[in-house]
């Protein structure tokens, strides 16, 4: 509060006195600051969810810092908060929680702090609410959930004569019937039946191929040994020769992968739901230049299984400068409102982890939403260990081995037995304290 402010407080206080009224006594606005790692669309969405909260009341402020996505936000967030410099918010992914709750960088929502935000953990999808917890309590709130789908081209696809009569994609079931389909596209038209980033440090076919094996019914790691076996092996050569084949071009990095589908260059495209704006985007402009549909990625094995990971608000703990009972309760105030507003969050294509919104009429008939409506049923996050998770050190270290056997540079086996020589050392490395 300025002290032109204060000066005015005080003078209607005065005032209210002099009328016989009870005069409150004045309370500075307490301010919120916010790390994130939500960018472009999404990162616009949040700032506009930080506007209209400012907008609707004036004892909290929220202040958003943007940082870089991936390993240099978590790297800062986790150094910041031991050195009791950190924000007093962050954006972080569920798929981190083992990782963050258990290294003492954030602190712990008690459910009293719920309550009286409003939130109810009934509320939420449990396997979102199960995820943000660690050792018996909760370290976050689930913003939402975001899996991997399939995009399709419905120019190409039917000339493949992969289309219904309703003009929508048949049903694909299997390894093989998923692999024709790319074929089918390809000898139909001659260009790549499908499309997905590829290139060396891109995590896409980390996020394909965990969900292969939870398809088969395989653990990934097991008691500090890696367990996927020749499963893994065969799975990971499955989608090699997508690209050996000619159905898909190696190398691509993630625009332009995304670039090649947009431009009704391949008839597929294996992503996450977070390209669903950009799709609507171009298709109400009329650039996108073709009708496209999406598809929950197709059972290739035993189960629907999917990758996914999910966005959460979370407070760090900042060793030695414990958070005031006044501003934990403008924290959760903020986070409330977001979860309570967020129907503009699944226009971003995410599914939204809040099931009062969730699962209003509004939200249920949202499109494209509506038609990866199930996905949240069946998705898959990476296994908790600390080394896991969103740009976590063993996605670092799949990223340099795994698109090597898509490029054909190593053998799917040669792939994942450098992949596995150098993690050995994480999974063998005690969780770590910060």
């Amino acid at each position: 509060m300025t002290p032109f402010t204060v000066r005015l407080a005080a003078t209607l206080c005065t005032s209210a006195l002099a009328a016989g009224f009870a005069c409150a006594p004045a309370h500075a606005q307490v301010e919120v600051r916010m790390w994130t790692l939500l960018s472009g669309g999404d990162g616009a969405r949040m700032s506009d969810l930080v506007g209209r909260f400012n907008a609707s009341q004036r004892e909290v402020r929220v202040v958003s810092t943007t940082l870089k996505w991936g390993e240099p936000f978590y790297t800062k967030l986790i150094t910041s908060s031991v050195v009791g410099a950190g924000p007093d918010l962050a954006t972080v992914h569920l798929s981190r929680m083992t990782n963050l709750a258990g290294g003492g960088v954030l602190r712990p929502i008690a459910p009293d702090e719920l309550q009286a935000a409003g939130l109810n953990p009934a509320d939420f999808y449990p396997r979102q609410w199960n995820k943000s917890r660690h050792a018996g309590k909760t370290y976050a709130v689930p913003l939402d959930l975001h899996p991997l789908v399939l995009y399709y081209n419905k120019t190409l696809v039917g000339k493949a004569g992969l289309l219904d009569d309703s003009g929508n994609l048949k049903a694909i079931q299997g390894i093989d019937a998923l692999t024709n389909a790319f074929r089918a596209v390809r000898q139909a038209t001659g260009r790549p039946g499908m499309t997905m980033e590829s290139s060396q440090s891109s995590y896409a076919i980390w996020r394909l191929w965990i969900s292969m094996l939870a398809q088969r019914k395989v653990p990934l790691i097991q008691d500090g040994r890696f367990t996927y076996g020749a499963a893994g092996v065969d799975s990971l050569a499955r989608v090699s020769s997508w690209f050996q084949q000619g159905y898909a071009q190696p190398g691509l990095d993630y625009p332009a992968s995304t670039s090649q589908f947009m431009g009704g260059n391949a008839g597929f495209m294996i992503n996450g739901v977070w390209e669903v704006p950009e799709m609507v985007r171009a298709t109400q402009n009329g650039t996108l230049g073709f009708e496209y549909g999406i598809v929950p990625l197709p059972r290739m094995y035993a189960n629907d299984s999917v990758w996914a990971d999910s966005h959460a608000f979370a407070i760090p703990s900042n060793e030695g400068r414990p958070m005031s009972l006044e501003k934990a309760r403008a924290v959760m105030r903020f986070v409330a409102f977001v979860s309570k507003n967020s129907f503009g969050w699944a226009e971003g294509g995410h599914v939204l982890a809040y099931r009062p919104v969730a699962e209003s009429p509004a939200a249920m008939a949202l499109m494209p939403n509506r038609l990866y409506s199930e996905v949240p049923r069946h998705v898959i996050y990476d296994p908790n260990a600390w080394y896991m998770g969103a740009a976590g050190p063993l996605e670092a270290m799949a990223s340099k081995f795994l698109p090597a056997a898509l490029s054909s540079q190593l053998t799917p086996a040669q792939a994942l037995r450098m992949f596995e020589t150098e993690a050995a050392r994480l999974v063998r490395k005690r969780a770590p304290r910060y």
